[in-house]
């Protein structure tokens, strides 16, 4: 077994006659910054379940920090980091109350949980918001109280899952820029699958395009190579695949 943070052998995921999963085998380095790029139905999401070991695998083996996430949910307890494409914020809970949530369900008094929260929340622009309400925060805001939930328990790997893409292009630019330099900066490692080419190129330091069956037909890394070839290759990859 390698020292990766996050590894996939050879797993293939069926559900009846449908095979979402083929043979997949991918790794992620500790502190890489990784983007699952496809269109949907290309098994994005059940790669990400099988990660968070909500789903196991039919064959092959995956490891999250050198465990099987399906097998050691304790030992992986605060150890991984998640958002989503909707925020799933508590409506009756507070912003700063919201992303303290993490911490007070891993044993964290409430004042603890909660000076914790604020200076998460300081670090993710959203000075002045720790009394709102959900409803009274714009999207963009909230999916930084999501974000600021999930860092706030410090985990070493962060899987965002379309965190992204109902936001409109401005927000999404601001918050990925924002929230890419701040993992680099913490040394996390990330993993993100997104269908919208732009998160991947201005975030990822390797982004990796699937096909139906979650099969790798391309990987690139857009830090080494013009954004806009990055963007016409990966675009290219994806019509590749949605016809294969």
């Amino acid at each position: 077994m390698t020292d990766a943070a996050i590894e996939l052998a050879n797993v293939s995921v069926r559900f009846a006659d449908m095979i979402a999963v083929d043979r997949l085998s991918l790794s992620v380095a500790q502190g890489e910054i990784v983007a699952l790029v496809g269109r949907t139905g290309a098994g994005k999401s059940t790669v990400m379940n099988l990660i968070m070991g909500t789903l196991r695998p039919n064959h092959g083996s995956v490891r999250v920090g050198g465990h099987d996430p399906a097998n050691s949910g304790e030992a992986l307890r605060g150890v991984l980091g998640a958002s989503f494409q909707t925020d799933r914020l508590l409506p009756w809970r507070r912003a700063l109350d919201n992303a303290a949530l993490g911490l007070q369900i891993l044993g964290q008094s409430r004042d603890q949980a909660r000076t914790t929260a604020a200076s998460w929340l300081a670090r993710l622009k959203l000075v002045g918001c720790d009394s709102k309400y959900p409803h009274e925060l714009s999207g963009g805001m909230r999916q930084r109280v999501s974000l600021a939930r999930a860092l706030a328990v410090d985990p070493p790997i962060l899987l965002l899952d379309e965190t992204f893409s109902q936001l409109d292009a401005v927000t999404s630019r601001a918050l990925r820029q924002d929230i890419g330099a701040l993992i680099r900066d913490l040394g996390k490692t990330c993993l993100f699958i997104t269908h919208r080419i732009e998160d991947a190129v201005e975030m990822a330091d390797r982004v990796v395009v699937l096909a139906p069956g979650a099969r790798i037909v391309m990987e690139l890394s857009p830090t080494e190579m013009d954004h806009s070839a990055a963007h016409n290759q990966i675009a290219d990859a994806m019509e590749t695949a949605s016809g294969a």
